[in-house]
């Protein structure tokens, strides 16, 4: 094996999470700042937390409402609104006629 081509192996680096949580582990770095670790990870803890990067998930936030709040019209409901608006037009011509 080839002498002084790897980086320096630290045993007792302090981790520390933003969400306060740290521990000891062993790393190539002095100091670690994590972002997430498994004290707050939904996937150890059970409980949702959304990490948002550049308001992505207001966005889609505000897409999901806006297609939720748009009325929506069946294909039924059109042809019978057609359908009742043509009627009323023949309805009108014939009162005219007489």
């Amino acid at each position: 094996m080839k002498k002084d081509i790897h980086p320096q192996y630290f045993d007792k680096v302090k981790a520390v999470c933003a969400c306060g949580n740290s521990f000891y582990t062993g790393s190539t770095q002095e100091v670690l700042n994590l972002e997430i670790c498994s004290a707050c990870h939904p996937f150890y803890t059970g409980k949702e937390k959304i990490v948002d990067i550049a308001g992505r998930v207001e966005k889609f936030k505000k897409k999901a409402t806006k297609i939720i709040t748009r009325p929506t019209i069946r294909k039924h409901e059109a042809r019978r609104i057609k359908r009742v608006a043509k009627e009323k037009k023949t309805r009108t011509l014939t009162l005219k006629k007489s």
